[in-house]
């Protein structure tokens, strides 16, 4: 499965965007897929994952009530909607897959995802 992201951008604190993560290739349904971000000089870090069938979602402690994944299957598409954006959230945002093994397959690792998309920049501004 190929990945792209995009949305990203500047936006000041306290502000919103909307990634979207756009899917090709085998069925999407067939996918976790999760959303990573990495700021300049730390390691990559888990934000937030999605079931193949929407059922189940986790989110990381530091964007739970300002995050939320959602997707699209009859898109091929999995967003992520930030709201109340800190300076902190500023990272290169990336989108994963993972072929899921149930219905409640949700890794939060990210050895645990063999597709990535090439990451969209989000810069908060304060």
């Amino acid at each position: 499965v190929q990945l792209q992201a995009s949305g990203g951008g500047l936006v000041q604190a306290g502000g919103s965007l909307k990634l979207s993560c756009a899917a090709s290739g085998r069925p999407f349904s067939d996918y976790a897929m999760a959303w990573f971000r990495q700021a300049p000089g730390k390691e990559r870090r888990f934000v937030s994952v999605i079931t193949r069938n929407s059922a189940n979602k986790i989110d990381a402690d530091f964007v739970k009530g300002r995050f939320t994944i959602s997707r699209g299957n009859a898109k091929n598409t999995v967003y992520l909607q930030m709201n109340s954006l800190q300076t902190e959230d500023t990272a290169v945002y990336f989108c994963a897959a993972a072929r899921a093994r149930s219905n409640f397959y949700s890794p939060r690792s990210a050895e645990e995802y063999p597709y990535w998309g090439q990451g969209t920049q989000v810069t908060v501004s304060s």
